[in-house]
C-alpha cells in the first residue's frame, strides 16, 4: 500500500543474463478522472551498457493469491534487447483488486509476485555453446537466409560429413573450390570451440552478391549444392554418396478401370515437395500427393486399341531414400498476385513417420490387373524400412519478405534435441523443436508464433540410423586435409597478429633512380604504376637502424646511399628533399614526420663510381637538381640524371655538362626550361646568372628540361618542350566499348581532351578501319557505369566534355556502335531492337534494325534481309515473322502492316521481347484444317515456362506420336533425352497430356481459338537453366560456379 516508486527484485540468472521482477504504482487519466493500476514487468539485463545482446523468450507473469494458493497469470512473448530490456503489462490488475483483502492477493500489507521465465540462448554475450552442447554455431554473416541451418543439417548427416572429407581437393584453389570450403567448415565445426565463418565458403560459390540466397529457394540451392558434391566425388572411393543417401524412386501411372492397360513410368528424385495448404499432417499431404485423378467423360484416357476408357492417373512410390529430405510448400507463387505469399497453416509432423502405406509393393507392380492404389507389404522387414525418425527441423519465423531461419536438430537421433541459431546453440525440450513449429495459432495467438514454423524436414530411415550417424571422429579426416587446414590457420594466425600489430610498424616505399629512365610525364616517375621496393619498419626503430637494414637489403655499403623523402608540393608536383642523415638517433616515425606511407628516393653511388662514400651535401649552400633532354623529333623526354650544385653557380658552366649527358656536340646551343608543375614551364633566358636567381624558389629536387635550339624550317609537331607538356596535361587514355557486346574489353587509345566530334570519330574509325561516319558514340553518365544518351553528329563539345563524368583514378570508357547507316542517316530513323532466332532454334541473338520513323512492320523485315545481320536458310522460304514474346510464351505474331511507331508506343509488360524468325517451309503451305499453335518449355507448373517458344504446324490428320516426331525434329533433341520430355496441351492454364502415341489429335479441343482464349502446346520437362518462377524469367538461375 506505501508503493511509490518502481521496486526490483534481486537478480536471477538465466541463461548466463540476469532477470528482475519489477513492480510499479501506475497512475492513468481518463478525462477528469483518474485511475490506479499495478505495473508488472520482467526486466533482463536492465544494467548492461551494451548494445549488441539480445534474447528471446517467453514468460508467465504470475501473482499469487494468499487466499486459496492460486495464481493470477498473464503470459508474454519478447526479444529482449537492450532498446526493449523490460516487457510485461502497465495494467497488470486494478489496484484496488490488489489491495482489496476479500481477493487473497494482500496479507500482512505483502503481495507475492513470481515469473516463470523461458528463454532462448542469448546474442551477443558470452555464451559457451560448446560446454552447454557440445557443439558450435555458424556465425551469421548476414543475407545468407537459410544457408546456415542446411549446412548444419549436412554436417550432422554424418555419413556424408565423412564422404565430404575423402573428397580430393589435395590440388584446389582454396579461394574458389566449393568441395574444399566445405571440407574447412565441416572441419572447423567439429574441431572450434566456437563459432565458425562462412565467408571462405559463399566466395567459392563465385557469387559477388549473397542476393542468390533470397531469390531462390532452399529447395534449388540444395540441389545444385549436392549436384556439386556428387560431380566432385566422381572417380573416387566415395562415389555414388549422393544418390545412395538421399535418391528415391516414384512410378507414375495411368491405369485403366475396365480393361486390362496401363502406362507407367518410373522417375528419380532427390526431395519431395508436400502441399501443406489445408491438411492437419503431413501425413495428408502424402495422401494428397499421390491421389488420383479421374479420367472419365470428355476427359477419357485413349487406351489404343481399347478405344477412349475410364482410367486413374497417380504417382506411386517405388523406394524412400535412407535420408529423406520434405519440403512443405510454405512459400508459393501466386500467378494472380504475380508475388510469393507464405502459408502459416498449422500442419503437423510425427517423431516417428511411417510410410509403409505409401509404398508399392513389388508384387503387385507385376500385376497389370491390380489395384490403383499402393498396398502396405507384411514383411515386417519391409515395414520397419519404412519407418523415419525425424532428424532435423527447419524452421522460419516472418513473412515472404524476410525473416529469421533456425534449425532443431536430434543429432544423435536419441530425442535430445538441439536449436542451432546461427552461432548460438541451445538444448531444447523435444516440444520446442518439433509442436511449437508445426504452424497456425494453437494455443499461442503472438504475432510472432503464428509465422513461425516448419519450412523443411529431414527424416532418417530407422534402422539405418545407427549407420548414418555414426561418429565421426579425428581418423576419418585424411591426414592430408588436415594438414592443409592446419597450415592455413597457421597462415591466418600470422596474417591477425601483424593486423593486430600494424600500429606498432610503418611502411617505406623506395624508389631508385633506374625507374626514373624512360618515364614521359612530368616529375621523375608515375606513382601509379612505378613498382617501387616496401620495406616494414618499427616506428621506434632509429633512421641509422633503417639505414643498416637497407644495405643489409640492397648489398651495398651504407656510407653509398642517401635518402630524399619524396615530398608533395603545393603546386601538385612530387619532388625528393633533404633528410639528416647525420642525427641517426631519430625515431622513424620522427624522421618521416608521420607520413603513412613513407615515400622516398634512395641515391646511391654508381658501381662504375669510384669506391668512395657518396660526397657531402651543404643543405645551406647546395642544391641537388635533375635534368631531361627532350628531342623534337622523337616527340621523347629522356632523363639525363642529377647534380649536387652550390646555389651559387652559373648554368652555362654546366651546359658543356649537360651536352655530355645528352651525348650531343659540347658546344652545341641550347633552349632550357624549368619544369615547375603540370602544363606549367618556364624558359631559362638568362643561364650568366648564379641558380638562386635563375630558378623560381630554388628547391631540392628542381627540374631542368633542355634541347636542341630549333631551327626555322623545322617540321616538329612538337617543337619545344613547353609544348610537348601542354601536350601531356591534355592526353588522356580513354577505353572505346562496343555497347552491344557485353562485358566487351574494347580497347585503349590515347587522344587529346581538345579534339572535337569530328576528330574523334576518325581516330577511332582508323583504329576499327571503318568509315567515321558509321559510328554512333554514347555520352558517359555520373549515377552508372554503361552507355548512357547517343551523341549527335553535329556535337559541338569536346572529348573533355563527352568524359567529364568519370570519376577519380577510374578508367575514361566510351561506348560506341557500329551502323549499317551513316549517323546523320540514323539520326532521321527509328531504333528497334529484337532478337533473331536461326531456323533451327539453337542460335539467338540480339538484332537493332533502323527503318525510317513512319515504317511499318513489313519494312522491318525489308531492313533485316538488306542489313546482313541475319542469315537466311538458303532452302528456306526467305520470309519473315515478327513475334511479340511475354513470359517465354509466344503472345501474339505482328500483323505485317502494323506501324513500328504504335508497335513501340504500346503499354507492354517489363519482360515482353519481340523476336525476327524465318517462316519455316511447311508452316507456308497450309492445308485445309491444319492450324499454328504456339509452343512453350515449362517444368512442373504450367505457369514456370522457360526458354525458347516457338511455332509448330498441327495437321488435320496428326496423331500424338507424329506430332511428338514433329516437335522433337523441330529440337533436334536426341532420342535419350527426349524420352523425358511430355507433351501437353495447355488450355486455360491447364495441361491435359497427350501420352498415347497412337491417339489422333482433337480439333475440338482448339475451340477456343477463336473465341480469344489461345490454347498451346506445352514441353515439359526438367530447367537445366533453372529459373523456377515466371515472375524471375529475366533472373540468372542459382549457380555455383567453381
Amino acid at each position: 500500500s506505501k508503493l511509490q516508486d518502481s521496486v526490483l527484485s534481486p537478480p536471477c540468472i538465466i541463461r548466463n543474463l540476469p532477470w528482475k521482477i519489477m513492480i510499479m504504482h501506475r497512475t492513468q487519466q481518463n478525462g477528469d478522472r483518474s485511475s490506479k493500476s499495478l505495473g508488472f514487468f520482467l526486466q533482463c539485463n536492465g544494467e548492461s551498457e551494451s548494445s549488441a545482446w539480445s534474447c528471446n523468450a517467453n514468460a508467465e507473469l504470475r501473482m499469487y493469491n494468499q487466499k486459496d494458493g492460486t495464481y493470477f497469470k498473464r503470459h508474454i512473448d519478447h526479444i529482449f534487447y537492450s532498446k526493449e530490456n523490460d516487457w510485461g503489462f502497465s495494467i497488470y490488475m486494478q489496484w484496488n483488486e490488489v489491495l482489496d483483502p476479500e481477493k487473497g492477493f494482500i496479507k500482512d500489507d505483502t503481495v507475492i509476485f513470481e515469473v516463470k521465465v523461458n528463454a532462448d540462448a542469448p546474442h551477443g554475450v558470452s555464451w559457451d555453446s560448446k560446454k552447454h552442447t557440445g557443439y558450435v554455431g555458424l556465425k551469421n554473416q548476414g543475407a545468407t537466409c537459410y544457408m546456415n541451418s542446411l549446412l548444419q543439417v549436412l554436417y550432422f548427416t554424418n555419413v556424408l560429413r565423412k564422404a565430404v572429407y575423402k573428397m580430393p581437393t589435395e590440388s584446389d584453389d582454396s579461394q574458389k573450390s566449393v568441395g574444399l570450403a566445405l571440407q574447412r567448415v565441416f572441419h572447423e565445426l567439429q574441431t572450434l570451440d566456437k563459432p565458425v565463418g562462412t565467408k571462405k565458403l559463399t566466395k567459392s560459390f563465385g557469387w559477388e552478391t549473397l542476393d542468390s540466397f533470397m531469390q531462390h529457394d532452399v529447395q534449388e540451392f540444395l540441389r545444385v549444392l549436392l549436384d556439386k558434391l556428387e560431380m566432385k566425388m566422381k572417380k573416387t572411393c566415395v562415389e555414388g554418396t549422393i544418390p545412395k543417401l538421399f535418391k528415391g524412386k516414384m512410378l507414375s501411372y495411368i491405369r485403366c478401370k475396365n480393361v486390362d492397360y496401363k502406362s507407367t513410368r518410373s522417375e528419380s528424385f532427390y526431395d519431395i515437395q508436400l502441399n501443406i495448404k489445408g491438411k492437419r499432417s503431413i501425413v495428408e499431404s502424402f495422401q494428397d500427393y499421390i491421389q488420383t485423378e479421374t479420367l472419365d467423360g470428355d476427359n477419357k484416357y485413349d487406351a489404343g486399341s481399347y478405344g477412349l476408357q475410364d482410367a486413374e492417373k497417380g504417382i506411386l512410390f517405388e523406394k524412400f531414400p535412407p535420408v529423406l529430405h520434405l519440403h512443405l510448400m510454405r512459400f508459393q507463387y501466386d500467378p494472380i498476385t504475380d508475388n510469393s505469399v507464405k502459408f502459416n497453416d498449422r500442419c503437423e509432423f510425427p517423431e516417428v513417420l511411417d510410410l509403409s502405406e505409401f509404398i508399392q509393393d513389388k508384387q503387385q507392380q507385376q500385376q497389370p490387373g491390380g489395384s490403383a492404389t499402393a498396398t502396405p507389404n507384411n514383411n515386417n522387414n519391409n515395414k520397419d524400412d519404412m519407418k523415419y525418425r525425424l532428424h532435423a527441423v527447419l524452421v522460419h519465423s516472418g513473412d515472404n519478405h524476410g525473416g529469421h531461419y533456425v534449425v532443431f536438430i536430434n543429432p544423435l537421433g536419441d530425442g535430445k534435441w538441439c536449436k542451432f541459431d546461427d552461432d548460438v546453440v541451445s538444448r531444447c525440450t523435444k516440444k520446442e523443436a518439433i509442436e511449437q513449429n508445426f504452424g497456425g495459432d494453437g494455443d499461442d495467438t503472438t504475432a510472432v508464433r503464428h509465422c513461425t514454423n516448419a519450412y523443411m524436414l529431414v527424416y532418417i530411415q530407422q534402422n539405418r540410423l545407427t549407420e548414418i550417424l555414426a561418429s565421426v571422429g579425428e581418423e576419418d579426416i585424411p591426414e592430408a586435409l588436415s594438414n592443409r587446414l592446419s597450415e592455413e590457420k597457421k597462415l591466418e594466425m600470422i596474417k591477425r597478429k601483424e593486423k593486430s600489430e600494424a600500429y606498432l610498424y610503418m611502411t617505406v616505399r623506395v624508389v631508385l633512380e633506374d625507374l626514373f629512365y624512360g618515364h614521359q610525364g612530368n616529375d621523375l616517375f608515375d606513382t601509379e604504376t612505378t613498382q617501387m621496393l616496401e620495406f616494414r619498419v618499427k616506428k621506434s626503430s632509429t633512421l641509422r637502424d633503417f639505414m643498416n637494414m637497407l644495405a643489409e637489403e640492397m648489398k651495398f655499403p651504407v656510407d653509398r646511399m642517401r635518402p630524399w623523402p619524396l615530398n608533395s608540393r603545393t603546386n601538385n608536383t612530387l619532388r625528393p628533399s633533404l633528410v639528416e642523415i647525420e642525427d641517426g638517433n631519430r625515431m622513424m616515425s620522427d624522421v618521416a614526420d608521420n607520413s603513412l606511407p613513407w615515400n622516398i628516393y634512395l641515391e646511391m653511388m654508381t658501381p662504375d663510381q669510384p669506391a668512395a662514400p657518396l660526397p657531402a651535401f651543404d643543405k645551406d649552400k647546395d642544391v641537388m637538381l635533375f635534368f631531361k633532354y627532350y628531342d623534337p623529333s622523337t616527340k621523347k623526354l629522356h632523363y639525363m640524371g642529377h647534380l649536387y650544385l652550390s646555389i651559387s653557380t652559373k648554368l652555362s658552366s654546366i651546359l658543356p655538362k649537360l651536352c655530355q649527358m645528352a651525348n650531343i656536340p659540347q658546344d652545341s646551343r641550347l633552349l632550357l626550361w624549368e619544369e615547375i608543375k603540370p602544363n606549367f614551364t618556364e624558359m631559362i633566358n638568362d643561364v650568366e646568372q648564379p641558380l638562386e636567381h635563375i630558378l623560381e624558389e630554388l628547391m631540392d629536387g628542381d627540374i631542368i628540361v633542355y634541347q636542341l635550339e630549333v631551327p626555322e624550317d623545322h617540321d616538329y609537331e612538337l617543337p619545344t618542350a613547353k609544348e610537348y607538356f601542354r601536350d601531356l596535361f591534355y592526353k588522356v587514355e580513354v577505353n572505346f566499348c562496343d555497347k552491344n557486346k557485353p562485358l566487351d574489353p574494347g580497347f585503349t587509345l590515347e587522344l587529346n581532351q581538345r579534339m572535337n566530334y569530328d576528330q574523334l570519330a576518325r581516330r577511332v574509325a582508323q583504329y576499327l578501319n571503318t568509315d567515321p561516319y558509321l559510328l554512333q558514340f554514347f555520352k558517359t553518365t555520373s549515377y552508372r557505369e554503361g552507355p548512357g544518351q547517343p551523341l549527335r553528329c553535329n556535337f559541338e563539345g569536346t572529348l573533355k566534355d563527352i568524359i567529364q563524368f568519370v570519376r577519380p583514378k577510374q578508367v575514361r570508357r566510351v561506348y560506341y556502335q557500329q551502323l549499317q547507316i551513316s549517323i546523320s542517316e540514323l539520326e532521321n530513323k527509328k531504333q528497334f531492337k529484337c532478337t533473331w532466332i536461326s531456323s533451327n532454334l539453337k542460335e539467338e541473338k540480339e538484332i537493332v534494325l533502323y527503318p525510317n520513323r513512319n515504317a511499318i512492320v513489313a519494312d522491318l523485315y525489308e531492313e533485316a534481309t538488306r542489313c546482313a545481320q541475319i542469315q537466311l536458310d538458303p532452302q528456306g522460304t526467305g520470309k519473315l515473322r515478327l513475334i511479340e514474346i511475354i513470359n517465354n510464351k509466344v503472345y501474339n505474331v505482328t500483323a505485317s502492316d502494323m506501324a513500328i511507331e504504335t508497335l513501340l508506343q504500346q503499354v507492354t509488360p517489363q519482360n515482353k521481347s519481340f523476336r525476327l524468325e524465318e517462316i519455316p517451309v511447311d508452316e507456308l503451305e497450309q492445308q485445309d484444317g491444319d492450324i499454328l499453335l504456339p509452343v512453350a518449355h515449362f517444368s512442373k507448373e504450367v505457369y514456370t515456362t522457360f526458354g525458347s517458344p516457338f511455332i509448330i504446324k498441327i495437321k488435320k490428320d496428326d496423331t500424338v506420336e507424329s506430332l511428338r516426331a514433329r516437335l522433337q525434329e523441330r529440337l533436334g533433341v536426341p532420342d535419350k533425352e527426349w524420352e523425358k520430355y511430355r507433351v501437353a496441351l495447355v488450355i486455360q492454364m491447364k495441361a491435359h497430356y497427350l501420352d498415347d502415341d497412337d491417339k489422333a489429335i482433337n480439333f475440338k479441343d482448339f475451340r477456343g481459338l477463336q473465341q480469344g482464349v489461345k490454347p498451346w502446346i506445352g514441353l515439359e520437362h526438367l530447367n537445366k537453366g533453372g529459373n523456377k518462377r515466371t515472375r524471375y524469367c529475366t533472373e540468372k538461375a542459382i549457380k555455383i560456379y567453381n
